[in-house]
């Protein structure tokens, strides 16, 4: 399961008026730890945006992310209950989730929440709202081990010892 980290950065930038601007950016990150998490930030965002400051980093409780490929840049937040019977106290017990989707409006949320959750009665969307997360980074797996090192395959070592051996 992954951990995610929201972030939120400030900068500043000089505006068409020559006037600096303050500029607040959020990004959500899947990271293992909070140092992990400030080191993607920064891997992340130095490239376009050279002097920012990390003003809040937080962990974010979500059950699932659902990356549309629907050219929508806008993330929301959706609130999902899910709803089970409880044999012992023979009533409805109704489950929290929290789910991340981008998409154009609210509408197509709701819809696409629908698509991705099934078609099964057993859930209730209750709460659909606009975020100011710029930006979703999974955890993308590389070798980064492998990357930074000066490390090569094992076959390719294991050949090179057996041919010094002939």
């Amino acid at each position: 399961m992954a951990t995610w980290y929201l972030a939120k950065i400030r900068f500043q930038r000089e505006d068409e008026a020559g006037s600096l601007k303050t500029i607040n950016e959020s990004y959500l990150i899947d990271a293992v730890s909070y140092t992990d998490a400030e080191a993607r930030v920064f891997e992340i965002v130095a490239s376009n945006t050279p002097e920012f400051q990390i003003t809040n980093l937080t962990k974010m409780k979500l059950s699932e992310v659902f990356f549309e490929e629907n050219g929508a840049e806008t993330w929301f937040k959706a609130k999902v209950q899910y709803i089970s019977f409880d044999e012992k106290s023979q009533k409805e017990k109704k489950t929290a989730h929290i789910m991340l989707i981008n998409a154009n409006d609210p509408g197509e949320v709701y819809a696409l929440l629908k698509k991705n959750l099934g078609s099964l009665n057993d859930y209730q969307i209750t709460d659909i709202n606009i975020t100011t997360i710029l930006e979703v980074c999974p955890y993308e797996p590389e070798n980064e081990l492998l990357k930074t090192g000066n490390f090569r395959p094992v076959a390719e070592v294991l050949a090179e010892q057996e041919a010094a051996q002939q």
